[in-house]
């Protein structure tokens, strides 16, 4: 709708009508524009007061979820961190392998074993550790649908935010330890790499357990060192692969403990 109209223009428009109506009709529709204006202006403000209100909230709980979670990981100062799919059944020979990698850690080490709170691999790793009498430590993401926490827990945590989870699984750990996955698992193992790599984060080990599936993953990475120059050379070496459980324990004995 056009409300700047001459009465002018609307008397020739419509055959010489008295103009007086015309002017008291141009009086109303620029009223009405106006109040249209007014409403807009109106609505704006409402919008911009609301999305401030909400941006306030949400810095509030973010920051609050950062100081819970950092009160939280003070208590457990030497931690090895487990990644791992959430989709491996107990008999799967990955998940036999985590329990039992978590278990010799405890035994040997008495070092907190840190998942993500779920199933999979990360049931694996804290169930290893509860049977060996450990802290185990499960860090779960609030969700719709919520992700069921599996029962070899001593302590946990819940999150609403998946990059503050994300920050608490690699917080302070002295190790990583990668098993086969998808791609929630490849996001968090190339994300440890690049702050590595970037030296964002000190050098801490990061261990990737199963050769027959990090194998294709290190292919990958030499393809974009030697054809793509994307990467530079000793980058491929910011990670080791294994099926050793002795020479992980080996790694976390000589890793240097966290000063952060």
């Amino acid at each position: 709708m056009y409300y700047n109209v001459s009465a002018k223009h609307i008397f020739y428009q419509h055959g010489g009508i008295h103009i007086s109506k015309f002017r008291m009709l141009e009086k109303i529709w620029k009223r009405k524009a106006a109040s249209i204006e007014d409403t807009r202006l109106t609505n704006h403000e409402l919008s911009f007061k609301e999305l401030k209100e909400g941006s306030r909230k949400r810095l509030a709980t973010i920051n609050s979820e950062f100081r819970h979670t950092f009160k939280f990981l003070k208590a457990y100062p030497r931690s090895v961190s487990f990644f791992g799919s959430a989709r491996y059944e107990e008999d799967h020979q990955y998940y036999v392998h985590a329990r039992a990698l978590a278990k010799k850690i405890v035994h040997e080490m008495g070092y907190t074993v840190v998942t993500g709170g779920g199933g999979g691999i990360m049931e694996a790793a804290n169930r290893g550790a509860y049977e060996a009498g450990g802290k185990s430590i499960g860090m779960n993401i609030i969700l719709p649908h919520e992700q069921k926490m599996n029962e070899f827990l001593t302590a946990h945590i819940k999150f609403y935010y998946f990059f503050i989870r994300k920050v608490a699984l690699s917080f302070s750990a002295e190790v990583y330890i990668f098993f086969p996955g998808g791609f929630g698992t490849l996001d968090e193992f190339f994300e440890l790499v690049n702050l590595i790599q970037t030296r964002k984060i000190p050098k801490v080990p990061i261990i990737c357990v199963g050769k027959a599936f990090w194998s294709e993953v290190f292919k990958l990475v030499v393809a974009l060192r030697d054809d793509f120059k994307t990467i530079s050379p000793g980058d491929e070496k910011v990670f080791h692969i294994t099926d050793s459980d002795d020479e992980v324990v080996n790694i976390i004995k000589a890793a240097h403990l966290r000063k952060e």
